[in-house]
């Protein structure tokens, strides 16, 4: 049987890899739009109850709060992965630099140097 990427995910990563592939659906986001628009049209008709106003005050800080985390997760997730593509390109280039392979640890003076070294070696075009 053939293992899918959300299968060979640690259990700790399923779930905001299964939100973040969700809420990046057309249908959710037209989904909530519609919610939100029939929320704000009964509570056009009810006057503005303010139990309701507290709920979807709640209900939205909630949302919000869960999917910065969900977004910061697969961020990182997919940085690292980028990361490691890139070290291994830089690994079986003959001519590159390898020290360049850690410049993520560096410091911001490393990084400055760094970025100055590359400007001055590729020169004028």
């Amino acid at each position: 049987m053939t293992q899918t990427n959300g299968d060979r995910r640690s259990k700790r990563s399923r779930l905001p890899w299964a939100i973040d592939r969700w809420a990046g659906l057309p249908l959710t986001a037209l989904s909530v739009v519609a919610a939100s628009a029939v929320w704000i049209l009964l509570s056009v008709i009810f006057s503005f109850p303010s139990g309701w106003e507290r709920v979807f005050q709640s209900l939205v800080a909630a949302i919000t709060l869960t999917m910065v985390f969900v977004i910061q997760h697969t961020q990182a997730r997919h940085q690292a992965a980028t990361q490691r593509k890139l070290d291994e390109i830089l690994r079986v280039l003959p001519e590159a630099d390898n020290s360049l392979l850690n410049l993520e640890h560096a410091s911001d003076t490393e990084l400055r140097a760094t970025a100055t070294s590359i400007a001055r070696s590729a020169g004028p075009r």
